[in-house]
């Protein structure tokens, strides 16, 4: 009985050892597995990268906090954002418009390249002095005329467009090259022929074209006449006059160098009148129908009385002058050559004042007329006979011209 009680004892006593051992190793297996866990999982660092410092940190917190597009301190204002895109859009559109002038002037150097080495120059004038082709004129006047204007021709040289030394002088002092534009009789060499080479003899004022003289062909005319005149001379503008208008050279030179700047600009007295499909009319289309339905209006062109266009235009009609499609109207053709580029047009109606009394009353409140003439007659009526009239009432002063600066 009393060995019993002692083995119980005993056995009770081991019991109690071993449990409290287990606890003991556990405990410990507990520990020695969480060192062994900080030891083997403990973040990678990449090779020849160091720990960020405290400063470091803040400073990347700050970038990673530069992105949360909700930060009220690095928010930018909608209108910032507008006002920077407005401004790469007209960098690009800059950037655009000089590759566009550069790829013109490249394009009308390999027309004129082509033109010499062929044989078949755009006119004999090109033989002009190097000093005159390279200068930078403010604009060419072409005044076009025809065989049977000789009495017009002289009205315009007794008014407004200077003869002899002044005629050079304007050229070398104010830039602004004229002449009267014609081209040949449809007989080479023959009686008309002479009389306009007796006359260029004379005065020295006529530009000739390489074109066939004809009512129906101007459209044709005024092609050649911007093609020649941008091969000889390298201006800012190139206007086209007819020989029945009276014009104020110092005005027209001050109201077109205000838009000396822009490069593409087509300056006249806009119009849009009716597309006239009846035949036997004057100014009668022959391809109305391109125009649509009966009674529909032309686009906007300017009069072709007298109007401007800038160097790249004209540059324009020099190389595409053998696709450009003629339409039975001079002034009509010249502004469907425009309609799908980036021209500018301006109306501008200092070029279209009528003859006494409108240009007179003009001129006394100091609103001098660039040119004058009666729209019932697409020019000056009877102007042979009535120019000086006009030019003695609606004419600017001399020293206009002369002491301009342009």
């Amino acid at each position: 009985m009393a060995w019993k009680n002692r083995g119980g004892a005993e056995s009770n006593s081991r019991n109690l050892m071993s449990r409290n051992m287990t606890v003991i190793l556990c405990i410990g297996c507990f520990c020695a597995g969480i060192l062994f866990t900080d030891r083997m999982w403990a973040e990678p660092e990449a090779k020849g990268m160091s720990r960020p410092t405290g400063i470091e940190a803040e400073k990347l917190k700050l970038l990673g906090d530069g992105c949360d597009t909700t930060s009220k301190d690095v928010r930018r204002d909608s209108k910032d954002i507008i006002g920077e895109a407005s401004k790469t859009r007209n960098v690009i559109q800059t950037l655009d418009k000089t590759i566009s002038n550069l790829e013109m002037e490249l394009a009308a150097a390999r027309a004129m390249q082509d033109s010499i080495v062929s044989g078949t120059p755009v006119s004999d004038d090109l033989g002009l002095p190097e000093s005159v082709k390279k200068r930078k004129y403010l604009m060419v006047i072409g005044v076009n005329t025809a065989f049977s204007s000789r009495r017009r021709r002289d009205s315009v040289r007794a008014t407004w467009m200077p003869q002899g030394d002044k005629l050079k002088r304007l050229e070398e002092e104010k830039g602004i090259v004229m002449r009267f534009v014609i081209g040949h009789s449809a007989t080479s060499g023959g009686i008309l022929d002479r009389a306009i080479e007796a006359e260029e003899k004379k005065h020295g004022d006529f530009l000739r074209l390489e074109h066939i003289e004809g009512y129906h062909e101007l459209s044709a005319k005024t092609k050649t006449y911007f093609t020649t005149a941008v091969a000889l001379w390298d201006a800012y503008f190139y206007v086209k006059v007819d020989d029945d208008v009276h014009v104020n050279i110092g005005t027209l030179g001050a109201t077109l160098s205000r838009y000396q700047s822009k490069p593409r600009v087509y300056v006249g007295c806009m119009k849009s009148g009716p597309v006239l499909a009846n035949k036997g009319v004057r100014y009668h289309e022959p391809e109305h129908w391109k125009f649509g339905v009966e009674g529909n209006k032309y686009f906007r062109h300017a009069t072709g009385q007298l109007y401007a266009i800038s160097k790249d235009l004209a540059t324009y009609i020099s190389i595409n002058q053998h696709v450009l499609h003629k339409y039975a109207n001079e002034d009509v053709s010249i502004g469907s050559w425009f309609i799908g580029l980036d021209v500018e047009h301006i109306d501008d109606r200092r070029l279209c004042c009528g003859t006494p009394p409108d240009c007179e009353w003009k001129a006394q409140v100091g609103n001098i007329c660039a040119a004058s003439f009666d729209w019932s007659c697409s020019g000056i009526c009877r102007s042979a006979d009535r120019i000086k009239e006009v030019h003695k009432r609606c004419g600017e002063q001399e020293t206009a011209l002369w002491n301009a600066s342009f």
